[in-house]
């Protein structure tokens, strides 16, 4: 059951899986209330919010969802920690902690740093992340930190207040192998990346859960999520498209150096997309921008293993595909590039395929472990 049947019973709850608020270029962020509504509606465990700085601005749009639903996990998934002064971000986690009732994660990342050298901000650093984690974990302990000098920065004195007592998870997302330990080493949650394949997204995970053990935490404790690219038939071809398609060009565009390396993936053939006349003089993203004519042209420069970290097909198709994530060790499945209501039909033959007891443990919360 995926929805409040006539006697009022509340959905199945799917914990394990997740999908992103605002999907793609959104324009109203209005539109979250109805999404999330749907997504409580159907069951869905958790809902992310991944920054843009128009309209999906994360503390507000967080605060939002947290106003209005009552039973979502909610995640920033992500925002960059050198975009506020670490105060507004301790407090606003536990605003958000004590407003959910503990549904919330703070996750963070990188950025991308084209768009941090515009902003003016320094790139963002393994060691920078580790250290402000420790700090918010400090602040929201209600700790006075005087004299406070480390690499993110120098504070004369910070604390929040002294009868805190949060414990508040923090996830990151993840790629390359320095900031992939880290996540085991001292995070809640790591989110993988989308169109990882099936080797990639294994063995990342067995780095997470290895650097978990070393630094003396239970590995089963770092909940790690796949986002995978969930992009059903039943939608219009163009749009399946430019969400397979458009959004794999695009991650090639911003970072493809480091997807094709994580992936061992071949660079020659990266080269090749980057040197073809299409992409060389493409004005914007592909996802954004992209014709149907040229979305069509630039999919013949992607090769198929690229493209098949995905669930696609048949709804009935996409859930096994869904299914199959767990059998690589990962914890939680994103459904990538969709909204509730696009993956209404998917997630409703998934609860037909989902395995009785296995995830009856997972919580709502991101970040926490069953």
């Amino acid at each position: 059951m995926t929805k409040a049947d006539d006697g009022g019973r509340k959905p199945t709850a799917f914990n394990e899986l997740g999908f992103y608020i605002l999907a793609g270029a959104a324009t109203s962020p209005r539109d979250l209330i109805a999404e999330t509504a749907q997504a409580e509606a159907m069951g869905i465990g958790s809902g992310f919010l991944s920054e843009r700085f128009n309209v999906k601005e994360a503390l507000t749009c967080c605060g939002a969802i947290g106003a209005v639903t009552e039973r979502l996990g909610i995640a920033s998934a992500v925002t960059n920690h050198n975009t506020r002064h670490p105060m507004a971000l301790a407090a606003h986690a536990t605003t958000m902690h004590r407003l959910t009732g503990g549904r919330y994660m703070l996750g963070l990342a990188r950025g991308v740093k084209p768009q941090l050298d515009a902003f003016g901000l320094p790139p963002i650093t393994t060691e920078q992340m580790e250290e402000f984690i420790a700090l918010m974990r400090r602040l929201w302990k209600g700790e006075k930190i005087l004299g406070y000098d480390t690499v993110i920065g120098k504070f004369p004195a910070l604390q929040l207040d002294p009868s805190f007592n949060e414990d508040i998870p923090l996830g990151i997302v993840g790629f390359g192998p320095k900031m992939i330990e880290m996540g085991g080493r001292v995070c809640d949650s790591v989110i993988l990346h989308t169109f990882f394949s099936d080797e990639t997204t294994a063995r990342l995970v067995r780095i997470i859960k290895s650097a978990a053990d070393r630094a003396g935490r239970d590995p089963a404790k770092v909940r790690v999520w796949s986002v995978f690219a969930t992009i059903g038939d039943h939608l219009p071809p163009l749009l399946r498209v430019k969400k397979t398609v458009g959004r794999l060009a695009t991650y090639l565009q911003v970072y493809g150096d480091l997807l094709v390396e994580t992936n061992r993936w071949d660079p020659a053939v990266l080269k090749r997309f980057r040197e073809a006349p299409i992409i060389a003089n493409f004005k914007g993203w592909v996802d954004a921008k992209a014709s149907a004519e040229e979305l069509e042209q630039i999919g013949t420069l992607l090769p198929d293993e690229w493209l098949a970290p995905a669930a696609t097909g048949t709804p009935e198709q996409c859930a096994r595909k869904i299914l199959n994530q767990f059998d690589l060790g990962v914890d939680s499945v994103i459904m990538h590039g969709a909204s509730p209501q696009e993956l209404q039909p998917i997630v409703e033959a998934y609860g037909k395929i989902r395995p009785h007891g296995r995830f009856d443990r997972v919580p709502a919360n991101p970040g926490r472990s069953g």
